[in-house]
């Protein structure tokens, strides 16, 4: 499994990005896939997840500015994140995710990607 993200970068409040995450080495259309974020000095947190079938799940700090998605055709899945704010500050890795609710599992890992908000 190798999942590598990407579009990660220094962006002020208000600001958008869009992360993607480039999979291989397994089923990806069959995969549940979730986003998950680290910020400096704190835990992993989960942030989103998206099943096989396109249903889509977000943590409460984001609903209404992130959106996640995929394409199974480029076995890539994204993440496009809006009205950033400064507390979006963080490493951002995709995951792939056997289970999304009620609590995420997690299995294969990417390296991640750092996005920092700030003017």
């Amino acid at each position: 499994v190798q999942l590598v993200e990407s579009g990660g970068g220094l962006v002020q409040p208000g600001g958008s990005l869009r992360l993607s995450c480039a999979a291989s080495g397994f089923t990806f259309r069959d995969s549940a896939m979730s986003w998950a974020r680290q910020a400096p000095g704190k835990g992993l947190e989960w942030v989103s997840g998206i099943y096989s079938d396109g249903d889509t799940y977000y943590t409460n700090f984001v609903k209404g500015r992130f959106t996640i998605s995929r394409d199974n055709a480029k076995n890539t899945v994204y993440l496009q994140m809006n009205s950033l704010k400064p507390e979006d500050t963080a490493v951002y890795y995709c995951a792939t995710s056997p289970i999304l609710q009620p609590t995420p599992v997690f299995g294969s890992w990417g390296q991640g990607t750092q996005v920092t908000v700030s003017s």
